[in-house]
């Protein structure tokens, strides 16, 4: 099953309140969910942004694929970058052992 990390749109009208959420790529934008990782209000002043940063590094090391919304989301809470040193870390351990 491809995972994708995206955005599920709520709110109102002209007043967008997003889910960021792992599903499967098949499914459409605001069907069935896998798991809920945070939100996104875009609209507030400063821009509400809180996402559960453990769970979203579990889903990106097991292979899940974030959208281009979500990529530059994680990439402002630093998430992205922990990916790439995991993934390094993880190049070079078996590298050597």
């Amino acid at each position: 099953m491809a995972t994708r990390i995206r955005l599920k749109r709520t709110g109102a009208k002209k007043q967008p309140y997003y889910r960021m959420v792992v599903a499967d790529s098949r499914t459409p934008r605001d069907g069935r969910t896998i798991e809920e990782l945070g939100v996104y209000g875009p609209t507030q002043d400063p821009p509400l942004l809180q996402i559960n940063r453990e769970r979203a590094l579990h889903w990106l090391l097991e292979g899940a694929q974030p959208s281009d919304t979500a990529r530059s989301l994680l990439s402002r809470l630093g998430v992205m970058a922990q990916v790439q040193q995991a993934r390094k870390a993880a190049k070079q351990s078996t590298a050597q052992g």
